[in-house]
């Protein structure tokens, strides 16, 4: 058989991401006549078509989903290839490209990537926040390494995609030093009216909060709604409002925010995952995160 031309199959990669040859071409910055004659070459060559028409875009047919995955791992190892050469010089750095969304707190984040920084040798954490389907869309062009969020990668024949619970992390309600004071007493049934500030409804945790507060019987005013959970906080911290966080981060909450524990919501927990793209050869920083926080919900010390 004729060896695969690479910038065919680079093409095609590119056209399966998109899901466009014409977002293809935009991205590629080349003619779309030119994506669209070297795919007929390629599917020529495997003697197969590797899509199938779906409206106005394009859906991988089954040998084009084949093709994909073989694609993914021969771009992903050309990618290390050029990242390894980079660093070969006298000193070499370990990259780790993480997205966090917004929706998980930082402080959480910051805790559990803690575990790669204090990984031996030299290591450069390069990080970008954003929101779900934008960072998976970043992982899946090979943009980030691992993405940290409050939910597993849906189930797609086009992405292969892996999540890794990180942990479960009871949630609990905390407020400044004032709130405290006035709504702690008789906890839960004094929130009944209290501010108190709420992730979105596109979050997570907002559905098992507003279940608690319905099981609670409780009506507190909504002062406030964040799809950033740093905003959120911060708010919080300002006094506006009584806020959600997990209860494993009492202690920074307070250093940090300056911030007390009203009480905790009993079956209401923050879920982290870490979404990682399929790789032959796994990174070693995302291999160590996945390994080194045990499932309980107690964050390990730095």
């Amino acid at each position: 058989m004729t060896p695969i031309n690479y910038k065919h199959l680079h093409y095609f990669w590119v056209v399966a991401q998109e899901g466009s040859i014409t977002r293809a071409a935009e991205r590629l910055g080349v003619a779309v006549q030119t994506i669209s004659g070297q795919l007929s070459l390629l599917e020529r060559q495997l003697g197969k078509a590797l899509f199938n028409s779906q409206g106005r875009g394009l859906v991988l047919s089954e040998a084009g989903r084949v093709a994909q995955g073989y694609a993914d791992q021969i771009f992903q190892l050309g990618e290390a290839l050029a990242e390894a050469v980079e660093s070969s010089g006298s000193e070499s750095t370990l990259r780790l490209r993480a997205g966090i969304s917004d929706g998980i707190p930082k402080l959480l984040a910051y805790r559990l990537l803690s575990k790669v920084t204090s990984m031996p040798g030299d290591i450069r954490l390069i990080c970008d926040e954003g929101e779900f389907e934008t960072l998976l869309a970043d992982l899946a062009l090979h943009r980030l390494d691992v993405v940290l969020t409050d939910r597993a990668a849906p189930a797609s024949g086009n992405l292969k995609l892996f999540s890794t619970p990180l942990g479960e992390f009871a949630t609990g309600l905390f407020a400044s030093p004032e709130l405290v004071g006035e709504y702690g007493k008789g906890f839960p049934q004094s929130l009944d009216g209290a501010p108190l500030l709420l992730p979105t409804r596109h979050n997570a945790l907002r559905a098992p909060i507003d279940r608690w507060l319905e099981n609670m019987n409780i009506r507190p005013k909504i002062v406030g709604e964040f799809e950033d959970s740093a905003l959120l906080t911060t708010f919080g911290r300002g006094g506006l409002g009584i806020f959600p966080a997990p209860l494993a981060l009492a202690e920074q909450i307070a250093t940090q925010l300056q911030a007390a524990p009203l009480g905790p919501m009993a079956g209401v927990s923050e879920h982290i995952y870490a979404i990682s793209n399929e790789r032959r050869i796994r990174h070693p920083a995302v291999e160590a995160l996945c390994a080194a926080v045990p499932q309980t919900g107690i964050l390990p010390r730095v």
